[in-house]
């Protein structure tokens, strides 16, 4: 299993494994501005996630998703947790659920 020391070193190593996109959590789906796409939860899959945990300050803590989706893109999501994490659908936070 991958390891990273931090968030940047994970984000430029998943870049150099082909997730060049850059996508943004919407409250029920993700978006790809780079090509103009809405994915729904059933259009992509959670490839890898990896945790992040702030060294001193909790606010910082993240998780990052490397995704794939239906039509072949690949890119990668980074998202807050715990107090900061924003509200979305069911469907969406059900596929986004880390174990």
């Amino acid at each position: 299993m991958e390891t990273y020391a931090t968030l940047s070193e994970a984000i430029e190593a998943l870049k150099s494994q082909g997730y060049t996109e850059d996508f943004n959590l919407l409250e029920d789906c993700l978006e790809c501005k780079a090509n103009s796409s809405k994915y729904f939860s059933q259009h992509f899959n959670v490839d890898k996630f990896f945790r992040f945990e702030g060294m001193t300050d909790p606010e910082d803590s993240s998780i990052l998703y490397a995704i794939t989706t239906d039509d072949g893109s690949k890119g990668l999501l980074v998202d807050a947790y715990g107090a900061y994490a924003q509200s979305i659908s069911a469907e969406l936070l059900q596929k986004l659920r880390v174990h």
